[in-house]
């Protein structure tokens, strides 16, 4: 298992992470401190003033959704 995208993130950490994959004419609303956490972990960046997902946070996405997935099978 590579550690380097096993990340616990909250609900609204996961639910922003997804939203930002989204074009920025169409981001819904969101917490700033949640944005400030993806930044602060490398997951999010700021595109002027509108937040955008990293290529690192695209991996998280990725990885997290299949974990989800099993975790449902189990």
């Amino acid at each position: 298992m590579n550690e380097e995208f096993d990340y616990d993130l909250t609900p609204s950490q996961w639910e922003t992470l997804k939203a930002l994959r989204t074009p920025a004419s169409r981001l819904p609303r969101m917490s700033r401190t949640t944005i400030d956490g993806l930044i602060a972990l490398e997951l999010a960046v700021m595109n002027g003033d509108a937040p955008a997902i990293t290529a690192k946070g695209r991996k998280v996405l990725i990885r997290g959704s299949s974990l989800l997935l099993q975790d449902l099978a189990a």
